[in-house]
């Protein structure tokens, strides 16, 4: 793609305004885990998530999931464990393999999680038109499964 070809002053207050609701959102989680005494940093939040949404998972695929070496995955899944949020269990096509699965403390934890995230963000659009949030999830939806396309396209050109 021709980098000169592009037009680069919408990307730039695109870009902006992109790192700003990144430090937005990481200066308002951590003012709320405080407040509300959560003890899930944001990696493991992602990755019980992604089992409790998705089922259950070997280590792999969930590193996979989440985009994120299988050594860091392994760290954050111990923690989890640890917490008794998930737990391993046999791989009932590989008995040699374990699967990660979500406990009931670890569905629980999550709906509270996402219930108390659901409640800030409704307080924080309260008053916006209903049309203008489904047009804002939409647009991110359409960012995120560019920036997905774009990893997985730049990794298959990548040299083995």
């Amino acid at each position: 793609m021709d980098v000169g070809r592009l037009d680069i002053e919408p990307a730039e207050r695109l870009a902006e305004q992109l790192f700003r609701l990144v430090r937005l959102v990481e200066r308002h989680k951590e003012h709320a885990a405080a407040s509300h005494g959560e003890h899930l940093e944001r990696p493991v939040y992602g990755l019980l998530v992604q089992l409790v949404d998705q089922g259950p998972k070997r280590t792999t695929a969930l590193a996979e999931a989440v985009y994120c070496d299988v050594s860091t995955v392994s760290r954050q899944v111990n923690q989890l464990v640890q917490l008794g949020l998930i737990e391993r269990q046999a791989d009932p096509a590989d008995g040699r393999a374990s699967l990660l699965v979500a406990t009931g403390k670890g569905r629980t934890c999550l709906a509270k999680t996402r219930s108390r995230r659901n409640q800030r963000v409704a307080e924080l659009v309260e008053g916006w038109p209903v049309a203008d949030l489904d047009q804002l999830a939409a647009l991110l939806d359409r960012f995120n499964t560019a920036i997905e396309t774009h990893r997985s396209q730049r990794s298959e050109q990548e040299p083995a």
